[in-house]
């Protein structure tokens, strides 16, 4: 088994850059293999859930090349059949947004269900509705694979989610690109890699509008052909994380390269805590000096533009360090808290309660040895070891680092203590 070995208690201090955003560039790699042509894709983060993204797609047949560290060069064009069922698909949730670039591209699609991290009921049914409603009724599920097919081709419609959804507004607007006729998604998700997932397909050639609004329109188009460059946005998961680890080990920390607008949720609530924030034009500077302390408060994960479910397990482990009762509520996942019990290991005081969680800040944490229970929770386990006197493990962490990209390196570089052993 592989571990961090951390000897917490040392303020963090210095400059971090921020990686391109895994979760846009899962929506963007697969809308490079929805397109009629290749594609440059730059500010890739080299994690595990991409690696293995793009491993999928050389064995359907695409030409994939890394160009440079972080730039990669994707030719869909040899691929000629729609059918993913290699056992890559159950390593990671977003290798289901084949399902409607591959609808797109060929009215049809077979593949493996999707796997990711487990932390809830994760049904695709918005995006079957979706692909209904543009034509593909045709659809046949396992416990193992589905089966998809339009057999008149796909037809332009209007759809409503009746609960907004990442994923199904992704998967149904790289299947209207190519849909005859004009399709609008009413309740539309606004995160920024929806909005990033729009701007790429639109450089390709696709006319999409209303991306980071709450209705999209998608003109269908008969060919796309690529042969452009882009660049996927900054990591705000990735940021977010790194900036709570100022106020929680009394330190210092300036990331750079984000965009500030997309931080907006959390930056707020650092200032309304207590901590000093800096804003620049691409960087955010937080704060907390060791004779000071922060204010617990209240954190609701909500669709962007409110908190992101996806800085939930970190904000608790934030809590953990400040000044009085703080709660979080849980608003988008059923069953996210399933690694509070790894925090109670280490000393936190921690009650649930359904949806609600109350932090009980000011305890000491001691150290420990606990596993990472999915990707943002080991991040929460890998902070709240930073913040506490003497030498903890974290173990299986192969799950960070489907999601952090040279993760030990840059935390190594705000002086942390922190070391990795292999498992062989």
């Amino acid at each position: 088994m592989s571990i961090y070995r951390i000897q917490g208690g040392i303020p963090l201090h210095g400059e971090v850059t921020i990686s391109g955003s895994k979760n846009a560039a899962l929506g963007v790699l697969a809308a490079a293999m929805a397109i009629d042509g290749p594609s440059v894709i730059e500010n890739v983060p080299r994690v595990s859930d991409i690696e293995t993204l793009l491993r999928i797609f050389s064995k359907l047949g695409a030409d994939v090349e890394w160009l440079s560290h972080d730039t990669v060069s994707i030719d869909p064009t040899k691929v000629t059949s729609p059918e993913a069922l290699m056992p890559e698909v159950h390593e990671l949730r977003g290798s289901y947004y084949l399902l409607g670039a591959f609808l797109g591209r060929f009215s049809r699609v077979r593949q493996a269900l999707p796997g990711g991290c487990n932390f809830g009921s994760r049904p695709i049914d918005l995006h079957l509705k979706g692909f209904t409603a543009l034509g593909a009724a045709n659809q046949r599920m396992t416990d193992e694979q589905i089966e998809i097919e339009a057999e008149r081709g796909l037809k332009g419609a209007s759809i409503f989610l009746n609960v907004v959804s990442v994923g199904a507004t992704i998967n149904i607007m790289l299947a209207a690109v190519h849909a005859e006729g004009v399709t609008v998604i009413d309740n539309a998700a606004k995160e920024p890699h929806i909005v990033d997932v729009a701007n790429f397909l639109n450089a390709m050639g696709a006319e999409v509008r209303g991306a980071g609004t709450d209705v999209i329109k998608i003109n269908g188009k008969a060919v796309l052909p690529g042969r452009k460059t882009y660049a996927i946005i900054p990591d705000q998961i990735e940021a977010g994380t790194f900036m709570m680890m100022a106020p929680l080990t009394h330190g210092d920390i300036k990331v750079n390269n984000v965009i500030p607008t997309h931080m907006e949720p959390l930056t707020n609530k650092l200032i309304e805590m207590g901590c000093l924030v800096e804003v620049g034009d691409d960087s955010i500077r937080t704060v907390l000096r060791p004779d000071e302390t922060y204010t617990a408060t209240t954190f609701k994960t909500m669709p962007y533009p409110g908190f992101p479910t996806d800085l939930q397990p970190q904000t608790v482990a934030m809590l953990c360090g400040a000044e009085g009762s703080g709660r979080v509520i849980e608003n988008v996942w059923d069953n996210r808290y399933q690694y509070i019990e790894h925090l109670q290991r280490m000393g936190a005081n921690i009650m649930c309660s359904g949806r609600l969680a109350i932090i009980q800040g000011g305890v000491p944490l001691k150290p420990a040895t606990v596993p990472c229970r999915d990707l943002r929770a080991g991040a929460a386990m890998v902070m709240a070891a930073l913040a506490t006197e003497g030498e903890s493990v974290i173990e299986q962490i192969e799950t960070i680092e489907r999601g952090y990209e040279n993760f030990v390196q840059k935390l190594q570089g705000l002086g942390a203590r922190i070391s990795e052993e292999r498992s062989k």
